[in-house]
């Protein structure tokens, strides 16, 4: 064994010093070890106090949307931007237009002659119920009260407001107005007819009712005709809808395009330069009035032979004229011929001027109402 070294160690105590003698023993040499692979060190784990907590995982990766899919999300908050606002303006048309509506249905399912113009064959049918605008306004307001020119005005809400917001949805997507719009109309007249009827059916009757509500009318419906009734006259309804729907929005976008390059025209004469062609209220409220009186006097008589197939063979009491007996029109065209056989060509307008007078507003109400209302919304939602 190694002998010990002598190491001297000098302290202070009181002003003297003591000398003390400390042994400290050699280190052995040490012993060499074979070669060996030499390994890192594992790291010492942290002296933290927290809980050690491993590193998060690597995202994964993302895939690759189809080109087009950024657009989804504005497409559809446009969509239903468009059908909420088209709703809107359809039921405020439709209640606000509603008594001309009232009084256009009872001229139109009326046998007998509506004006002096037929008086001559007075004697086919009997008596008329109605014979004018005026006259018949007073009839149901004297018989009927006010609530007589809302008769039908659920199911008529029911029916056009579905109806509306289809057609201003589809119509955003179908960007040309003419072939876009007809084929808009008959999408949203197949699935809202059976509410027309069940309108036709509760506006053309007066006091006392045949029908207390929709829903005896509708069990009445499928009692007698069973569930085709829903649709009975949903042919020429749809051959109406194709140049209606199609003059309606082609012919009101042509009227809006003409005031906006009209507007050009004059405020660049009158403030030096300035192109504005934004369009007013009144310039769009005349845009749809004129689109909707060109589109429904070129229509009238399909819509007079489609009310004729709803109310055919149900029950109408003697007091509002004669009743339309079942299978008493085999097809549109012989309804066509049938009507001018005995009621002359007259018969196939009757009703026009109260529909003029309510398509024109209602059109024009329709449109205004929608572009506001769907500008609003958009704004609100930050749809463009």
């Amino acid at each position: 064994m190694a002998p010990r070294k002598k190491k001297e160690v000098f302290a202070s105590s009181q002003g003297k010093q003591i000398r003390f003698l400390h042994y400290k023993a050699e280190t052995p040499p040490q012993r060499q070890e074979p070669n060996r692979l030499l390994l890192p060190k594992r790291p010492k784990p942290p002296t933290s106090s927290r809980p050690f907590s491993p590193p998060p995982p690597p995202p994964p990766p993302t895939r690759r949307r189809p080109m087009g899919s950024e657009e989804e999300p504005s497409q559809m908050r446009r969509a239903l931007v468009d059908a909420l606002a088209g709703a809107i303006s359809g039921g405020i048309s439709r209640t606000v237009t509603s008594p001309l509506d009232v009084i256009k249905i009872r001229f139109q399912v009326q046998l007998e002659p509506t004006t002096s113009w037929g008086v001559l064959r007075r004697d086919v049918y009997g008596p008329s119920k109605y014979t004018g605008l005026l006259q018949a306004s007073k009839d149901i307001l004297r018989e009927e009260g006010l609530p007589g020119f809302w008769r039908g005005n659920v199911p008529a809400l029911l029916m056009y407001m579905p109806y509306t917001a289809i057609q201003f949805t589809v119509l955003h997507k179908l960007k040309t107005f003419a072939s876009g719009s007809s084929k808009t109309g008959c999408a949203a007249t197949v699935g809202s007819y059976p509410f027309d009827l069940l309108r036709t059916i509760l506006a053309s009757q007066g006091e006392p009712k045949v029908y207390p509500d929709m829903r005896s009318a509708f069990l009445d419906i499928m009692k007698t005709r069973g569930f085709r009734g829903l649709y009975a006259g949903l042919t020429p309804t749809l051959v109406e809808i194709i140049p209606y729907a199609g003059l309606q929005f082609g012919s009101y976008d042509t009227f809006k395009r003409s005031m906006m390059t009209w507007n050009r025209y004059r405020y660049s004469h009158l403030n030096s330069g300035s192109e504005d062609d934004s369009v007013s209220s009144f310039q769009l409220f005349l845009c749809g009035f004129a689109a909707g009186t060109f589109s429904k006097a070129a229509c009238h008589p399909l819509d007079v032979v489609k009310k004729r197939f709803q109310i055919e063979g149900l029950k109408r009491h003697p007091r509002y004229g004669a009743r339309i007996e079942s299978s008493t029109y085999k097809g549109m065209y012989h309804a066509l011929k049938e009507i001018v056989a005995k009621e002359g060509f007259g018969g196939l307008y009757k009703g026009l001027f109260p529909s003029l007078v309510k398509s024109a507003p209602a059109g024009a109400v329709t449109f205004v109402a929608y572009e506001y209302i769907s500008d609003w919304i958009g704004s609100k939602a930050g749809v463009e």
